[in-house]
């Protein structure tokens, strides 16, 4: 497997849809959860989410939940900061592919990146 990294203009993880993460209340605090929902516009995507744009209207100032780092990714998913890559890989795949397609144009760009 190659090195993670986030692709721009991608979004996958945008989409937010609670019926998609049944299990939000296992790891996210109260609070977070609570953040989390007010986040969810209307048809599921992040309401930060430019569709337009297709970017994060408030990336630098994005969440704690939203970001790929060892510290984030072990607190809320018991990842190792070892596992992280892997782990970040395979969870971008398989949100790619359930917003997009595994034969998209998203996957393609996200699988030539890493």
């Amino acid at each position: 497997m190659g090195t993670w990294r986030c692709v721009k203009q991608c979004g996958a993880c945008c989409q937010l849809d609670p019926a998609d993460r049944p299990d939000l209340e296992e790891y996210l605090s109260p609070e977070e959860l609570e953040l989390y929902l007010s986040l969810v516009g209307g048809d599921g995507w992040c309401v930060n989410f430019d569709h337009s744009t297709r970017e994060c209207q408030i990336y630098p100032d994005r969440p704690r939940f939203c970001r790929v780092q060892a510290d984030v990714f072990g607190d809320l998913y018991g990842i190792e900061a070892e596992e992280l890559n892997d782990f970040a890989i395979a969870c971008c795949q398989q949100q790619i592919e359930g917003v997009y397609g595994g034969r998209s144009w998203e996957m393609v760009r996200f699988n030539r990146e890493i």
